[in-house]
This record gives C-alpha cells, sequence and structure tokens, in this order.
C-alpha cells in the first residue's frame, strides 16, 4: 500500500476529512465520528437533513447501519456503481441517514477505497467533492479554491471518476436516479 493511502487512512483515524477519488465521482470522505461529519457538512455547505453515502469494499461494514441485514446478500458489486438504500437501525445517526428512515450504502470494489476501509477497519462516509448545488471538483486547484484548504488531505482527481451511482431502493425495487 502506497504512503498516500496509508496517510489518508491515518488522517481519517484521527478524525480528518479528505478529498479521493471513488468509483464514481471524486468524494469528500470522513470516518462516522459526528465532528467529522458535522466537518464535511460545513465544508459542503450541505443540508443534515439529507444523508450522506456509507461506502466500503465489503458489506460486513454495513452490518452495524441496517435493519433488514438479509438485504445485504442481495448487494453485489455492480459494473455500473450501485447505491441502494436499505432500512436503516435503530441509533444511527440523523447526520448519516439525514431526514429518512432509510441509509445509502454502495459496495465498491475500487482499490483505494478498499484499502481505506481495511486500514481504518471502517466504512467511509461519502459525498461528492463541491459544495451543495455546484459542480464537482476536478482538479487539486478547485478544491483548495472551494473548500478554502481546508480539507484535511487530498488524493488528487483522477479521469475515470466522472459519473454519480444509480440509486435504489432495495426494499421497493425502485430506481431514484
Amino acid at each position: 500500500m502506497c504512503f498516500k493511502t496509508r496517510l489518508a487512512a491515518k488522517i481519517l483515524n484521527l478524525g480528518g476529512v479528505i478529498s479521493n477519488p471513488t468509483d464514481t465521482v471524486q468524494g469528500l470522505t470522513c470516518l462516522p465520528y459526528e465532528a467529522s461529519i458535522q466537518k464535511l457538512l460545513r465544508l459542503k455547505r450541505r443540508s443534515p437533513l439529507k444523508g450522506l453515502i456509507l461506502l466500503a469494499s465489503d458489506v460486513d461494514f454495513f452490518y452495524p447501519y441496517v435493519q433488514d441485514a438479509d438485504l445485504l446478500a442481495q448487494i453485489k458489486i455492480q459494473q455500473q456503481p450501485t447505491t441502494y438504500l436499505l432500512k436503516a437501525s435503530d441509533g444511527v445517526s440523523k447526520l448519516i441517514k439525514g431526514e429518512f428512515d432509510t441509509v445509502a450504502v454502495r459496495l465498491t470494489g475500487d482499490v483505494l477505497i478498499g484499502a481505506l476501509c481495511q486500514q481504518t477497519n471502517s466504512v467511509l462516509l461519502s459525498s461528492s467533492a463541491n459544495i451543495a448545488g455546484k459542480p464537482t471538483a476536478t482538479s487539486i486547484l478547485k478544491l483548495n479554491r472551494d473548500f478554502k484548504q481546508e480539507l484535511d488531505f487530498i488524493i488528487a482527481p483522477n479521469k475515470d471518476n466522472t459519473q454519480p451511482s444509480q440509486i435504489i431502493n432495495l426494499q421497493t425495487g425502485e430506481r431514484l436516479r
């Protein structure tokens, strides 16, 4: 594992917010610590009512956050990145689920996400790397400008991650995006 990935994992473990490429678009990422989530929301100027995506390389990371663990067995890594909505477990922070009774989870085979999950032994909370309502940042310069150099660490965007995931409510089968 490269130095940047180890450093990013250490910063996440210390409660930091980083920007990193994901299997979809450049993201802002933190661990499920209240202060970290609040910082991520503040940086994005995002309403806490919207919720965040739980991102992981293994479904086992999702178990504490979902009510119906049997539904997790249906989640597989898809060719097109897919975010699933599942009923949230009791006690899941409103900062994670927003105003909803569901959590958004995305399983990915992305190497970087897998390494960060392994190094932190945690699910990652993720949201696109943009100010609410604005385009996603696609360069380190734009990340620093948009977030006023308040990110704790940046792993440079790549040109492969430009499309958001599709969103499916796993309980109803409804496709939302």
